[in-house]
């Protein structure tokens, strides 16, 4: 196996789809500890007013926290780890559904095996894709698919377009102004 000089990694390796891997990997780790963390914080909470309530030898009507509190407890913790886990996670779905279902022939792709490909032909469920010098080709089920990298690249180029299209516009108009600054100085001797 062959080696960088410098980084003395493997030469195989794809660094933007290990990079991307472990951040999403480590974005999941950290969702789960938050869900774990108020999961363990809602035990704790619900066995402190159990405890507080068996021994404070008031009667049931007379506990401050009670069965509503515990209740609006409840839902405020299912609201928070929905905002937070649950619809973050549908809104990263539904994008990928629509990108995996945008596919045509001709598009450059990245699998969530990490094969890169050219899209040669698209069916309802399935695409087959090229890949390497050889023209290997391998058919693959729209699910696998995990970035578009044409689509991509064309957003990138869009976005640097209009980036440059500002920077003229700025330009424009501090240049008219500059001049209309020096006319008007022309014009007062």
């Amino acid at each position: 196996m062959r080696y960088y000089a410098e980084k003395r990694e493997p030469l195989w390796q794809n660094h933007t789809a290990t990079e991307k891997g472990l951040l999403n990997m480590s974005k999941n780790f950290a969702r789960l500890g938050l869900a774990a963390s108020t999961a363990a914080l809602t035990g704790a909470v619900c066995s402190v007013t159990a405890f507080a309530e068996s021994g404070s030898g008031k009667s049931a009507s007379g506990s401050g926290f009670g069965t509503v509190g515990y209740l609006i407890f409840m839902v405020l913790l299912f609201a928070v780890m929905y905002f937070i886990l649950i619809r973050p996670q549908k809104k990263k779905d539904k994008e990928a559904k629509a990108m995996q279902s945008s596919l045509q022939v001709g598009d450059e792709i990245v699998t969530i095996g990490g094969i890169v490909g050219l899209v040669v032909q698209v069916n309802e469920d399935n695409i087959v894709i090229e890949t390497t010098g050889n023209r290997n080709k391998i058919r693959l089920k729209n699910w696998a698919v995990q970035e578009n990298l044409t689509m991509t690249e064309n957003a990138k180029r869009k976005q640097e377009a209009q980036i440059a299209a500002a920077k003229e516009k700025r330009a424009g108009k501090k240049k008219k102004k500059d001049s209309d600054d020096s006319d008007q100085g022309m014009l007062k001797d």
